[in-house]
């Protein structure tokens, strides 16, 4: 399998300023944890325990005369149902977290982040050329490098609470993992916003073309 990756993750043709790798994983990326939010979403205001009148008064319409344990039950099964899809939304973003990681060994040094990184850096605190420039491009690279840490978090935690009874650690551990997946994820939510704001702003100024980019590679 490894053999055949150099065929899929290296752009064809011309050099791209985009790896075709990195434009799959950010698009796909994108849609697995939308994917993971809604569920979130789904849960937080359709199935939460303030429901239980709703559905006991639903139920009662339709002749059926159920407590309100009865109504917990059901609302729980249909959380957990959706919970399900929450999980397999985490498998998907740990193996494209995965394949980012193994794909960043068959980009060219333009195109990985840390010679990305440390070229910024240089011209920023060594040679002192273009320094807005260069304070630009540290800054958001260094917020990559943020997210890729958050996405670390997020897959480890997740797993950690997918497979919580193989692990046998504790009630209360696994609760503080679940809280802590929880909060990783709102981080995430906030870069993500942070990230569409700031490629409207690039767009609007002088780096036109960045969503384009994204989807044809652009040129290098």
């Amino acid at each position: 399998m490894l053999d055949a990756l150099p065929i899929i993750l290296e752009p064809s043709g011309k050099a791209k300023r985009y790896a075709r790798s990195t434009r799959v994983w950010h698009w796909l990326n994108l849609l697995i944890i939308c994917g993971s939010l809604g569920t979130v979403l789904v849960n937080s205001l359709l199935f939460d325990h303030a429901q239980r009148t709703f559905v006991r008064s639903e139920l009662a319409n339709a002749g059926a005369n159920v407590s309100d344990k009865q109504a917990a039950a059901v609302l729980h099964g249909l959380e957990d149902q959706v919970w399900a899809f929450h999980i397999y939304f985490g498998y998907a973003l740990t193996v494209l977290f995965l394949f980012r990681l193994i794909a960043e060994f068959f980009l060219s040094a333009e195109q990985r982040i840390f010679p990305k990184l440390k070229r910024a850096y240089q011209n920023f605190w060594v040679l002192k050329k273009y320094r807005i420039t260069a304070r630009h491009e540290l800054l958001v690279k260094g917020l990559y490098l943020v997210f890729y840490f958050l996405l670390l978090i997020m897959t480890l935690t997740g797993l950690l609470l997918a497979f919580q009874e193989q692990t046998g650690l504790s009630k209360d551990v696994n609760h503080s993992i679940k809280e802590f997946h929880g909060f990783s994820m709102y981080l995430i939510l906030g870069f993500i916003l942070l990230h569409i704001a700031g490629v409207i702003l690039a767009e609007r100024k002088d780096e036109k073309g960045m969503v384009s980019d994204m989807i044809g590679g652009g040129d290098a």
